[in-house]
């Protein structure tokens, strides 16, 4: 049985990565699937992978950090689909880093507005549209959480702030039967994990923080999401789930 039959969707960050394999999984359920991302060109490829296997989808490309285009996903999802029931959240930036005294306003300030403005904006068009039954879900992270690193001030505040938020908006969208939880991966085979650690060896010092010795593949994340936004977790709200193979319990 299809777990999301009838279900529509929209899906940041869907061009790669968590949010590419998240709107395949999602769609591979029964969800109809609006794809959000900057790359209008891997979102259509994506939306031709799901409507080839049988799916519905559409690609809607612009900035999540933009108020219109939080507002057109909703509207693009009504119209096309005639209604709305999930919103995954999960377009998002390492931002700029190094020493934070010497990090500026305008970086710190695209960071926030990347990672966190945009689950506001998100939440404010996404959760009015959706019915009793609802589910928002939002990528965070365990940095700035449980686990703290030097030189990644902005995004460590972000992601940790965006938990802030999940937790008001959950109690918030309660009385209305709408879900509001975060995801906070590990290191996850993606174009950003290959950002942060560019090189093998980087990439072996990022394995040994982990108790399981590896990277986790998108497709393993996008199980966590489905789970969150499907009646499995139909019972829990306000909740920021680590996925993060360990590492919050094996550092501190």
């Amino acid at each position: 049985m299809y777990r999301l039959q009838d279900k529509v969707a929209i899906v940041t960050g869907a061009s790669s990565g968590i949010g590419r394999a998240a709107a395949l999984r999602l769609a591979a359920e029964g969800a109809s699937v609006v794809l959000g991302a900057r790359r209008q060109a891997l979102l259509e490829e994506a939306v031709a992978e799901i409507q080839d296997a049988g799916g519905q989808a559409v690609a809607l490309a612009g900035d999540v950090a933009d108020e219109d285009y939080a507002r057109s996903l909703v509207e693009t999802a009504l119209e096309a689909f005639g209604r709305l029931d999930i919103g995954f959240n999960n377009a998002g930036s390492l931002g700029a880093g190094g020493p934070t005294p010497a990090l500026n306003l305008a970086d710190w300030r695209a960071t926030l507005d990347t990672n966190l403005s945009s689950a506001f904006l998100a939440a404010k068009y996404q959760a009015p549209a959706m019915t009793a039954g609802g589910s928002l879900l939002f990528t965070s992270s365990f940095v700035g959480y449980t686990v703290a690193f030097p030189e990644v001030a902005a995004y460590a505040a972000s992601k940790a702030g965006l938990i802030g938020l999940v937790k008001a908006l959950a109690v918030e969208f309660a009385a209305k039967g709408v879900r509001v939880n975060a995801l906070l991966p590990g290191a996850t085979d993606t174009p950003m994990a290959a950002e942060f650690a560019s090189s093998p060896a980087a990439q072996e010092a990022v394995r040994r923080l982990y108790p399981l010795g590896r990277f986790a593949s998108p497709e393993e994340m996008a199980e966590s999401v489905l789970y969150l936004l499907s009646d499995a977790s139909s019972f829990t709200t306000g909740s920021a789930l680590l996925v993060d193979g360990g590492i919050s319990i094996a550092r501190g």
